[in-house]
């Protein structure tokens, strides 16, 4: 029965059906013995693989392909040829058409990624991020993201679009960040205050990463069959979640060996620290079953390890190749192993844990 209330629930969220037929159809089917097929549960106790449940929604054919290719290049086109402020009357436009009455996922994405970008434009228009590293943090930072989580939560309850919420809710934590180092400053009394004691600006932007990495599981444990628009948004945020947790964990733990604050460029200095933080982060995609959180901290494992070939000897050629097969060793073998490597760890979980995680 739970299944089948998630089913109408979930239909009632995507208009197919009022709150009203959606309460008065349970019941009646509950009495004729409606019940939902539980086929993937059928085919791990035969023997055969668990369907993947990391599919992304928004794939669904190249019938949204082809559409979302016309929706990029036109975009482009008009950003090139008309103001600014004709860019969101278009995305408005084609997301009434293309998300609302067709309901056509990937273009979906990225009319949500256009309007994203076009809010970008617009808040560094009025108010410029760019300032001498000397200066204090001051208020144009939080001015620049304040109007993202205005922008992309009045789309989401609009269209309802699982981007344009993990998006707004990426930007109210940024937004969180910037008050939280706004708050630490004042109280210090001193405007160099994070130029003087960058651990505590490390810190506080884990702990911010830990409160999206929280509010992505919220998400993800909430359905742990990942048949609702709920997965899909913990999708997304797990992609934002892996690389903030992996670039504030190593900043904190890489100032000590001559490291600036996320600097990617010298990120080699802290090699170990960095290997280190991706092998967590694998094991947390595992125990998650989120291949998405482990890929995206991939790239820095790859900067790490070029910059380490890159203080030998080596040519140019020979780190960057020696770069792409180790990296790209390492996804083969993740991929190729995901299954039997997540079992294994389910096991070694107390139940209470592994029962509210997805099947392995």
């Amino acid at each position: 029965m739970t299944e089948l209330r998630s089913i109408l629930d979930e239909a009632v969220r995507q208009e197919l059906i009022s709150p009203e037929a959606g309460g008065r159809l349970l019941p009646f089917l509950i009495e004729r013995g409606v019940a939902v097929a539980e086929e993937q549960p059928a085919m791990a106790d035969a023997g055969q693989a668990w369907s993947d449940t990391e599919t992304p929604r928004f794939v669904r054919g190249f019938h949204d392909v082809l559409i979302t290719v016309g929706v990029i290049v036109a975009l482009v086109g008009l950003w090139g040829l008309a103001p600014l402020y004709a860019v969101p009357a278009a995305i408005i436009v084609l997301s009434e058409i293309l998300v609302r009455r067709q309901r056509l996922a990937l273009p979906a994405v990225s009319l949500t990624i256009a309007l994203f970008c076009w809010t970008c434009l617009l808040m560094s228009h009025f108010f410029p991020p760019w300032m001498p590293a000397s200066q204090s943090f001051g208020a144009e930072a939080t001015q620049l993201v304040a109007g993202f989580p205005i922008i992309l939560g009045a789309y989401y309850v609009r269209y309802g679009v699982p981007l344009s919420l993990a998006l707004c809710i990426m930007s109210v934590l940024a937004f969180v960040l910037t008050l939280l180092l706004r708050l630490v400053q004042w109280a210090s009394g001193n405007p160099a205050f994070f130029l003087d004691h960058p651990v505590v600006l490390a810190l506080v932007a884990l702990i911010c990463a830990l409160g999206l990495l929280g509010t992505a599981l919220y998400f993800d444990l909430g359905d742990r069959l990942r048949r609702t628009t709920r997965s899909d948004i913990a999708f997304w945020l797990h992609l934002g979640a892996a690389p903030a947790l992996l670039y504030s964990t190593v900043s904190l733990l890489s100032l000590g060996e001559g490291v600036r604050i996320f600097d990617v460029g010298n990120m080699s200095a802290g090699t170990p620290v960095v290997v280190a933080t991706v092998a967590a982060l694998m094991l947390i995609g595992l125990i998650i079953d989120r291949r998405a959180f482990v890929t995206s901290g991939l790239l820095s494992l790859g900067v790490a390890i070029f910059g380490v070939v890159r203080k030998g000897n080596a040519t140019v050629d020979t780190y960057i190749f020696t770069t792409l097969i180790v990296v790209g060793t390492i996804v083969l073998i993740i991929g190729t192993g995901w299954m039997p490597l997540r079992r294994l760890v389910l096991r070694a979980l107390p139940p209470a844990i592994a029962n509210r995680l997805p099947p392995g």
